[in-house]
């Protein structure tokens, strides 16, 4: 039943951006959105080893984060129709987007800004003999903030049960890290902060929840940061002309919708381990994904129309 249910998740999370990202080609919201396909089997390891007290502040990509806690796609829909209906009134929108009963208690559209808040809320924690453990999701271009280092460096100083997650897609907007910056090595980055890292790829979301719960109990028992860098590909890439690209040069989907991704063509984005779904499909069965996703898409439609 337990690989079920995270089987169940994946392809949940992946059929309701497909869906958001459908209802973007058709123009009908007025803000900012940041799909996260590809970003499926992290969001749902870090959902699922959530205890009730734990924090969580993600980034300004929070879509799949935000379905995995919430559990359905209706009250996070209306909040990006802006609709009173929505999961915070329809006043926050996407990037700042909150379901604190469920433990989601920040996010930011500052990039970097949400590590030391997590440090802030992990020190009150501390001084109040909270049971809790704050985890907090950065980008591989927040690593290139001062707020990141030095948030590492008060949550080690201050010995505090802080899960800092990074989210490698090689990508910032539109730029690449080859094409921005020199290589930051964040496993010696952790290391000369006596932090320990770990690194995940793959998609696997079972190993990712075993992994995470091994981590957030040696953060927990130890009242030490740790430092998980996990890579992940932000599907949905597309060609885009230039001029100095006539024949299309690859667009990352960085904000608002992709026309490479339709919903009518199944969960499955890439047949590669890029993709949580394709993964998900060695490990259950091609027919097993497949009516998974069958039913997921009934409950999620019948579930928005009402």
């Amino acid at each position: 039943m337990y690989k079920q249910k995270i089987a169940e998740e994946i392809i949940r999370l992946r059929l309701s951006q497909m869906i958001v990202n459908e209802e973007h080609k058709k123009g009908q919201f007025k803000i900012p959105l940041h799909l996260a396909m590809g970003h499926e089997a992290i969001a749902v390891a870090v959902s699922e080893i959530m205890q009730d007290d734990d924090f969580l502040l993600p980034t300004h990509r929070n879509m799949a984060y935000n379905l995995a806690r919430a559990g359905s796609l209706r009250p996070i829909l209306h909040e990006y129709l802006l609709k009173p209906t929505g999961l915070n009134g329809g006043r926050s929108g996407s990037m700042n987007l909150l379901n604190p009963a469920r433990g989601i208690v920040y996010t930011s559209s500052i990039l970097g800004n949400q590590f030391p808040v997590a440090v802030g809320l992990a020190m009150a924690g501390k001084i109040f003999k909270k049971n809790r453990v704050t985890i907090v999701m950065g980008g591989d271009g927040s690593i290139e903030e001062g707020t990141f280092y030095e948030s590492m460096l008060m949550a080690r100083s201050l010995n505090l049960p802080v899960i800092f997650i990074i989210e490698n897609n090689d990508w910032s907007m539109s730029t690449r890290i080859h094409e921005r910056r020199s290589p930051i090595d964040l496993s010696l980055f952790a290391e000369s902060l006596d932090i320990r890292y770990v690194h995940l790829e793959g998609n696997n979301p079972y190993l990712y929840v075993d992994v995470l719960k091994d981590l957030r109990k040696f953060s927990l028992e130890n009242s030490v940061p740790v430092c998980v860098e996990v890579k992940v590909s932000t599907l949905g890439v597309f060609s885009f002309k230039t001029l100095e690209h006539p024949e299309g040069e690859p667009l990352h989907p960085h904000m608002g919708s992709t026309p490479a991704v339709s919903l009518d063509k199944g969960p499955m984005i890439e047949e590669s381990e890029k993709d949580p779904v394709f993964v998900l499909t060695k490990l259950i069965g091609r027919p097993t994904m497949e009516e998974i996703a069958r039913k997921q898409r009934a409950a999620i439609e019948k579930e928005i129309e009402t």
